[in-house]
């Protein structure tokens, strides 16, 4: 071969090395350095059956309301499982199962979306791709129409949908190609796909593995006075890499302290998606929307420079992160403890702050405050509550670019254009405050509680009265410890009185009734539209369907999951709410397969009492509808042995049906006579409290290994017995979606205190059921939700 010939063909060879290296060369979306997109995806909302076209517009309503009235920005909308593709199969738009959904394709939710500035996403699989060339170039239209007519943002594919088979992967690599040439932003998360080639086009990987259900998917390891110690304990991102997804923030069950959780993945981790929430946060109460909204436009107001983060010292607590520039640097910090802790905190090279001479400091959360008069490097101090997260900004700019008030804590509820800004000034009771705008703050009327404050436009103090008494002690502090006692006869009660507290209604419908009614019309409407989709009434998890006249409801424990959540088998509860004369009973069942275990004409056994202690048996005989004559004063009932499947109660006297607004039904505890179910121990204690603000309770923190199942606590006061309705870990529920988690350590049991129960001896139990596992030392403490502050409504114009 010619010398010529031979370096023509190692040009050619080299020009095609660098042109494949140049194809592979691939923008997956995002990188390092992007900024984050704030993104709500909508599992829970729906579970595999997927979305429908009507809820998912009242859905983007609820976000509408958002913005309008707050200001929110949602960058990503997200579809989940079942929209398309679902567990182990892969969807077609043109399918009579997607027009079922979506009847008219995406076209009025893209609408409705892009007029908030907000765009949509998918869950799916990574294949789809068939047997055949037709089949895999159907599947990239059908992928690139999403991204060329809906603008598109981001693809879920997830491993439960189905792997990419080794030889599709030039096919999604082109899909991806694709997509991209008409949304070069499109985010592809990697759900343990096991990408080979087409790694290069994932924009992230799911970090640990872990989604964030509380008491589902994640749970307290320790005792805590809430539910969401355990998502507060999540650490950090390796070398903090954004391009990793944490499944954000659950926003569906458990829901005290949402904003703690949500505070250290927006700001803490400050991944891509961030913030980022699923679930229902309709289900949030009324007066935490803005709060919601707040810590969104936070974010996008610094997310320019949350992209680089550094470590703080130790002193600093566990997991503490700065992020910012030379001039403003966003530190949180976090509390993992049952007492406050106070952090100090250097406003200089410590925390990456480089630049500039005088300094100010604004928290954020779980208050806001401003702080004034500090010179860089100087230092300042903190208090982080306990089982709590701290938000602050600490800046050497020379003013505040938001209103602010100083000499109070504080939260900025509405500062959107067009609109009267609004702050809720926050107070302890019994306490003053002198306040004045802080710099930067201009108005022209200033009202509080509706009464105009001219002092506070032209500069000057003003000093505002909280009202109420002070309190004596602080609102959470630790009470007690139980020590051991003999083991009576009032251990059965005592748990009857938890048992017949708490409920098996889903997740969802406990935060439904914690949070109370709603007074927007965005919030109920998405409410409604969660519950009543068919998926939820047909699984058969809320009680009240018990109660509503209608043979196609009911409650029962999951077929898919129950045996597993049942407790020794389970046992029927009853609570009337309160001691009703009642005739008779009725219970109805739909078919003999609804009876089982029990078959026709069996005999059962309905035990009922007014007290929990004395107990009276009536016989009746297993049909498909059981008439129970009772001929007594009652309220609660049991049954040991009850239907796979109830569908309607019926309570009479006088031969009238009683009004069942205040019934309520569990069937998933234990009954206390169950022969594996014996109190092995019991502890005992008796506190005071004299003072109970609003919103307080008792915490029983039960430190140390009891089993699953295997502690239960109770109170008494004045001879009457009282459950805890709640508990960390959650009690067993009839479920939603998936199982509750199950814990064999440091449960955490939450008793509601009213203003009756000031000044009272109230005692505290604890039983315990595992002979091998009495070696706990539990504790009573009392707290608070919200804090108790004392509120002043403060209007700017």
């Amino acid at each position: 071969m010619k010398r010529s010939n031979v370096l023509f063909l190692t040009f050619a060879l080299l020009c095609s090395v660098l042109a494949t290296q140049a194809q592979e060369k691939v923008y997956p979306g995002a990188d390092e350095n992007s900024e984050s997109r704030s993104q709500y995806f909508s599992w829970i909302n729906n579970t595999n059956e997927g979305a429908t076209e009507q809820q998912t517009l009242i859905n983007l309503d609820f976000f509408k309301w958002l913005h309008d009235e707050y200001g929110m920005q949602l960058d990503i909308y997200a579809f989940d499982a079942g929209a398309i593709d679902g567990k182990l199969f892969y969807g077609k738009t043109s399918s009579a199962r997607f027009k079922n959904q979506f009847p008219h394709n995406f076209d009025p939710i893209y609408r409705k979306a892009k007029d908030i500035g907000t765009r949509l996403g998918v869950w799916g699989g990574p294949d789809g791709f068939g047997n055949t060339p037709e089949e895999a170039e159907a599947r990239k239209a059908q992928m690139e129409t999403l991204c060329r007519d809906y603008e598109f943002e981001l693809f879920k594919f997830d491993a439960v949908c189905g792997r990419l088979r080794p030889e599709k992967e030039k096919d999604f690599i082109e899909m991806m190609q694709r997509c991209r040439s008409y949304s070069p932003d499109l985010i592809l998360l990697n759900h343990r796909l096991g990408l080979s080639e087409g790694k290069a086009y994932a924009t992230t990987f799911l970090w640990d593995g872990q989604e964030t259900y509380i008491d589902v998917f994640t749970n307290n390891n320790v005792t805590a006075p809430h539910h969401r110690a355990g998502a507060l304990e999540r650490g950090l991102v390796p070398d903090f890499k954004r391009l990793a997804e944490d499944h954000g923030v659950c926003l569906s069950s458990c829901l005290d302290y949402w904003d703690d959780d949500l505070v250290l993945q927006a700001f803490s981790r400050s991944l891509i998606l961030s913030p980022e929430i699923y679930g229902n946060p309709w289900l949030l109460p009324d007066h935490d929307f803005p709060k919601l909204a707040r810590l969104y436009n936070l974010h996008k107001h610094y997310n320019p420079i949350l992209i680089k983060a550094m470590h703080l010292p130790e002193s600093y607590g566990p997991y503490g992160v700065s992020r910012g520039d030379a001039k403003t640097r966003i530190l949180t910090l976090r509390n993992l403890t049952w007492k406050p802790k106070t952090y100090t905190i250097q406003a200089g090279q410590e925390i990456g702050l480089t630049k500039g001479r005088q300094v100010h400091v604004r928290i954020y959360h779980p208050y806001e405050k401003v702080m004034n008069n500090l010179k860089r490097g100087e230092s300042f101090t903190v208090e982080v509550p306990p089982f709590r997260a701290m938000l602050l900004a600490v800046s050497s700019t020379p003013q505040y670019d938001e209103p602010a008030i100083e000499g109070a804590m504080f939260e900025l509820v509405r500062n959107v254009k067009g609109k009267p800004i609004e702050i809720k000034v926050e107070g302890m009771p019994g306490t003053k405050a002198t306040i004045k705008l802080a710099k930067g703050t201009k108005a022209h009327s200033a009202r509080l509680d509706g009464v105009e404050q001219k002092a506070l436009v032209q500069g000057k103090s003003i000093t505002i009265d909280f009202g109420g008494d002070r309190l004596t002690e602080a609102f959470h502090r630790h009470l007690a410890t139980l020590q051991p006692t003999p083991v009576t006869d009032e251990a059965g009660p005592l748990y009857e009185a938890t048992a017949f507290a708490a409920d098996n209604n889903a997740l969802e419908v406990r935060s439904l009734q914690h949070s109370g009614a709603s007074t927007i019309p965005q919030v109920k409407a998405a409410r409604e539209a969660f519950f009543q989709q068919k998926a939820f009434v047909h699984r058969g998890c809320w009680d009240k369907n018990l109660f509503d006249g209608d043979m196609k409801t009911g409650f029962w424990p999951s077929v898919r999951y129950g045996v597993n959540q049942r407790i020794n088998g389970g046992c029927f509860r009853l609570d009337l709410g309160q001691i009703i004369h009642v005739d008779s009973i009725v219970m109805k069942v739909n078919d003999e397969f609804a009876l089982q275990p029990l078959l026709l004409d069996e005999a059962n056994l309905l035990t009922v009492s007014t007290d929990l202690t004395h107990w009276t048996s009536c016989r009746f005989l297993a049909q498909k509808t059981m008439h129970i004559k009772i001929d007594g004063p009652m309220r609660f009932a049991k049954l040991k042995t009850f239907p796979s499947c109830l569908n309607e109660i019926e309570v009479y006297n006088a031969g009238k049906r009683l009004d069942p607004s205040n019934f309520r039904v569990n069937n998933l505890f234990s009954d206390s006579h169950a022969r594996t179910f014996t109190c092995k121990a019991m502890w005992k204690t008796h506190v005071k409290v004299s003072q109970i603000p609003t919103g307080s309770y008792l915490c029983v923190a039960v430190n140390g290994e009891h089993g699953v199942e295997g502690a239960y606590a109770a109170l008494k006061i004045d001879g009457q017995l009282i459950g805890a309705p709640d508990r960390a870990t959650s009690y067993p529920s009839n479920t939603w979606e998936y199982v509750n988690c199950r814990r064999a350590k440091n449960y955490t049991y939450y008793f509601p205190l009213d203003k009756r129960m000031e000044n009272k001896t109230i005692e505290v139990y604890l039983m315990g059921y595992n002979q091998d596992q009495i070696n706990l030392k539990p504790e009573v403490w009392v707290t608070a939700y919200p804090v108790p502050y004392r509120t002043k409504t403060l209007i700017l114009n």
